[in-house]
């Protein structure tokens, strides 16, 4: 009889899948060779090294964010997850030379969705580096993040972390 007036209380675990935003080689977020973030100080998440210039959305997002440099790209899940796509090391020096908009903020996105090309070549020539990191900016809102990290990926297919939301 004491439970009969109790409210049920479930616990509804969120996994959200986030595939490769680009087409390359998978890098562990602490082998970037820039300490922003391969000591995580934007948050966790993992890197590639791309072959092609093509930047896909890795989940189903809302674009929230385009620095005015072209070179990053921030997203939002309906889940609450927080996504920034950072193309290339030091590539805001390029001013947006060499990165061409496929969204606009507050644009809707599939994963797979083409955000962003840019030439590969022209940044290799003019930035330090083209590993293209992927970060989870609000990790306080996961109980886990599982990382994919070795292998190559495939731009908007192959699962490359796992989030296990609060």
């Amino acid at each position: 009889m004491k439970n009969l007036f109790r409210r049920k209380t479930t616990s509804k675990i969120s996994e959200l899948k986030l595939v490769s935003p680009v087409e390359g080689d998978i890098i562990k977020l602490e082998d970037v060779p820039d300490p922003v973030f391969s000591q995580k100080i934007m948050g966790d998440g993992i890197a590639f090294s791309p072959i092609d210039g093509k930047i896909v959305s890795p989940a189903d997002a809302k674009v929230v964010n385009i620095f005015p440099t072209k070179h990053a790209v921030g997203l939002n899940t309906a889940e609450g997850l927080e996504i920034l796509l950072h193309i290339g090391l030091d590539t805001v020096n390029m001013k947006g030379e060499g990165f061409i908009l496929h969204v606009v903020e507050g644009n809707e996105v599939k994963a797979g969705d083409l955000l962003v090309t840019c030439d590969l070549e022209l940044i290799k020539e003019k930035a330090s580096s083209i590993i293209t990191p992927m970060i989870i900016t609000n990790g306080d809102i996961l109980n886990k993040l599982e990382h994919h990290n070795s292998g190559q990926a495939t731009a908007g297919k192959t699962t490359v972390i796992t989030a296990v939301l609060k």
